[in-house]
C-alpha cells in the first residue's frame, strides 16, 4: 500500500507551485529523467562499481483463508508459507570506459535538448510572468 500513498504524494506536490513552474516541470520531463541517468552514471564512475535490482521470491508466513476459531473460543489469523517478491539490491561490475563514453553521449544530448527546449521555457515565462 505504501507504494501508492507514495505516488499519491508525488502527484500531490505536482500539481504545487506556481503555473510558470508547473509549465516548465511539463516541458523538461525528459531532460529531468536525462540528469537522473547522468548523476547516476557520474556515481558509478566515481565508486567504481554500479548496482543492479532483481526481484527474487522469499518464502514467508502471510495470512491466507479464513480466521480460524482456536480452543478459546477467539478468531485467530490463519498462516501458511508463500513464495513473497523481494527487490534486492547488488553491486555489479562496470566497465569504466563504457560508463565514461555513456556519460559523454548522455551529456551532448542534454545540450541539445537544452538548446531544443529553451523556447519552450521561454514560452512558459512569457505566458505565466511571475
Amino acid at each position: 500500500m505504501r507504494p501508492y500513498l507514495a505516488a499519491a504524494l508525488l502527484l500531490a506536490l505536482a500539481a504545487c507551485g506556481t503555473p510558470q513552474e508547473q509549465c516548465v516541470r511539463l516541458a523538461s520531463h525528459d531532460m529531468t529523467v536525462l540528469d537522473r541517468l547522468i548523476a547516476e552514471t557520474q556515481g558509478n564512475i566515481t565508486r567504481g562499481y554500479g548496482f543492479a535490482q532483481t526481484i527474487e521470491t522469499v518464502p514467508e508466513f502471510v495470512e491466507c483463508g479464513e480466521p480460524v476459531i482456536g480452543s478459546d473460543g477467539k478468531a485467530h489469523a490463519n498462516y501458511c508459507l508463500d513464495d513473497v517478491p523481494h527487490t534486492v539490491t547488488r553491486p555489479v561490475a562496470l566497465v569504466l570506459a563504457a560508463e565514461a563514453a555513456k556519460l559523454a553521449s548522455m551529456q551532448k544530448r542534454r545540450a541539445e535538448m537544452a538548446k531544443v527546449l529553451a523556447p519552450a521555457f521561454a514560452d512558459c515565462k512569457a505566458r505565466y510572468p511571475e
